[in-house]
């Protein structure tokens, strides 16, 4: 049954090009939604989340992707969090999230440097306490960081070989390896496997 499982994890179909704009576009309405309704200028926001004011229009007008320790740094400047930026429409009262139904998503879409999609186990949507993904790190792949924010992080290796720094500290996991932290530790991750690795994640949404 888990290689039944696993099998399925493997064939997930990569985020296309149109889901990727479609995304990215989705992105830059919240983020120019948030920033107008807090009265802030881009060069306001773009220095106090220490980044280019070209780079911020371009995210705002779909034409970039921020990377996620520049998207947690904007949303706590806005005072907003990572889910309401990626929160769509959803039926309340959804229970089940039926396999190759779920979003499949990346932070870096139309870049794509750092190798990491995100397949969404449930939807971001205000009607959930928690947000949950399977994190799919290409060979080589990182997570750009470190990151923190409020919160406690919780993971299970699916597939594959990681390392994962929390608070300076390495730790190798392997398939069947599982692992809890606060949010506000420093943390990242990467791929030291030749595969791709996976990484069924849950954390308590970052909210400021």
């Amino acid at each position: 049954m888990v290689g039944e499982r696993m099998n399925k994890i493997d064939r997930r179909r990569p985020e296309s090009e149109a889901d990727a704009t479609v995304n990215a576009a989705r992105l830059g309405t919240r983020l120019r939604l948030a920033r107008q309704t807090r009265g802030m200028t881009l060069k306001t926001l773009a220095t106090a989340a220490h980044c280019s004011e070209s780079l911020l229009s371009k995210i705002e007008n779909g034409k970039a992707s921020p990377s996620l320790p520049m998207l947690h740094r904007l949303v706590e400047v806005l005072e907003t969090n990572i889910g309401w930026m990626f929160e769509q429409v959803d039926d309340d009262e959804a229970i089940v999230f039926r396999a190759g139904a779920r979003p499949l998503i990346s932070l870096d879409a139309l870049r794509r440097g750092e190798g990491i999609s995100l397949e969404r186990i449930i939807p971001y949507s205000p009607g959930h306490l928690l947000q949950c993904n399977i994190h799919h790190i290409e060979a080589d792949g990182e997570s750009e960081g470190p990151i923190q924010h409020v919160g406690e992080e919780v993971g299970y290796v699916l597939a594959g070989r990681i390392k994962l720094i929390v608070d300076g500290k390495s730790h190798d996991l392997a398939t069947g390896d599982a692992f809890v932290f606060r949010s506000e530790l420093p943390h990242h991750y990467r791929n030291i496997g030749k595969e791709r690795a996976s990484i069924f994640w849950v954390n308590t949404p970052a909210t400021f």
